[in-house]
């Protein structure tokens, strides 16, 4: 699967891409539980715990109550970090798959 969050996002006859919802991250026995520090930020995790800044999305989604248009996170709160991410994109794609 690819790092692109849009890549099972529908396009109209303009390529202009269309809503979208992501599958639900189910909790996995393997997920990793985390209280952000001061400075952290959606990307700078998925840095640490991923190796690759792109999957920020990977943590967000699976953190509802982190609110959207903001990689800040408040220092202190509990995250859930979805692991191992070649676990989680298996898991996306399986479920494109069977739409």
């Amino acid at each position: 699967m690819g790092l692109n969050r849009y890549q099972f996002t529908k396009r109209d006859n303009q390529s202009r891409l269309l809503t979208s919802r992501l599958p639900q991250i189910p909790e996995q026995d393997s997920d990793r539980f985390i209280f952000s520090r001061e400075g952290d930020r959606l990307d700078s995790l998925a840095n640490e715990f991923y190796d690759d800044p792109r999957f920020w999305w990977v943590i967000s989604e699976a953190n509802s109550g982190l609110g959207h248009g903001t990689f800040s996170i408040p220092p202190g709160q509990q995250l859930r970090i979805p692991f191992p991410i070649d676990n989680i994109l298996d898991l996306l794609q399986e479920a494109e798959e069977s739409k």
